[in-house]
């Protein structure tokens, strides 16, 4: 591949790297914000929040989709909504770190729906850096696993997660990048608000503090809406597997900022599983892009 065609993809793998390390500064903040907001409405006003921002910064991006487009942007949005909702219900019935663990299994399924949907091919060392990852997010995450309601609607999240990463890697282009990411995010937003009106008793709970407001907009304009509309540009470049692979650093990243801004100490859990999902990265990052290229193909709806 020559060094203009490695650009996009070298800009499109840090683009989402960017993106893991915004998700990953947020598990902190949001630990503390969800003590005084119930789950659903953080949601709902992030994603509302964060819909809001992108009409207004570019208000005719969805109107320029086409309608094949707009509705696999629905499509798209609904899976991602649906999954934030029962990754929230799981996570009130499974320990926190067995929630992250299996939510990150999505590593395992992205690249089994990839086979499946799109009839590619994934090659050993793919499949190799695929199993680093997961054990590498065992390491970092697990202290005892059973299996429950939680874990199972928590499974069900995960492979919702790769069934947006696998339908993304198909069907986003550059151009469409930023109609698709405000579509996807409005229907987010609206699956949570729906979601936090029948949960709540007293409509939506709104945050009392400036540094819960300050949390929030960074949540839902720097994590929520430049997240997606990077991760939808991003993986119009990669394929699905890589994507989930590349995204699996989310929990490292979280580790990172908890030691150095939430207080918490440095273990050797930490290390090393860190350093095995990194190594996964990296694995993955050294294949022959013309081994897995073909993961990239366009779906029909």
């Amino acid at each position: 591949m020559s060094s203009e065609a490695r650009r996009p993809v070298l800009l499109a793998t840090l683009a989402l790297l960017g993106m893991t390390a915004c998700w990953g500064s947020t598990f902190f903040l949001i630990k503390d914000l969800l003590e005084r907001v119930p789950t659903v409405d953080f949601l709902a006003v992030r994603f509302l929040l964060a819909g809001a921002v992108m009409l207004l910064a570019a208000p005719r991006a969805i109107a320029r989709l086409s309608a094949d487009v707009r509705r696999r942007a629905l499509v798209l949005g609904a899976l991602y909504g649906v999954a934030q909702i029962l990754q929230t219900a799981g996570l009130a019935h499974t320990p926190a770190s067995v929630s992250g663990f299996i939510t990150g299994l999505y590593v395992v399924a992205t690249p089994v729906l990839a086979a499946a949907v799109l009839r590619t091919r994934i090659n050993a060392g793919t499949w190799a850096a695929v199993v680093l990852a997961t054990a590498g997010l065992g390491v970092l995450t697990l202290d005892g696993l059973s299996i429950g309601y939680g874990e199972a609607i928590t499974l069900v999240a995960a492979l919702l997660y790769a069934a947006h990463i696998v339908g993304l890697g198909a069907w986003s282009t550059p151009a469409d990048a930023i109609g698709m990411s405000i579509l996807q995010v409005l229907v987010i937003a609206g699956i949570c608000l729906v979601a936090a009106l029948v949960s709540g008793e007293a409509g939506i709970v709104l945050p009392e503090r400036g540094s819960d407001w300050a949390s929030l907009i960074y949540m839902a304009l720097v994590a929520g809406a430049a997240a997606m509309l990077a991760q939808t540009w991003a993986q119009s470049h990669l394929p699905p597997t890589r994507s989930a692979i590349i995204m699996s650093m989310e929990p490292v990243f979280a580790a990172f900022f908890a030691v150095l801004l939430g207080g918490e100490s440095v273990t050797g859990r930490m290390v090393l599983g860190g350093v095995m999902v990194l190594m996964a990265m990296l694995v993955v990052e050294a294949l022959p892009r013309r081994h897995i290229e073909g993961e990239v193909t366009h779906l029909a709806v």
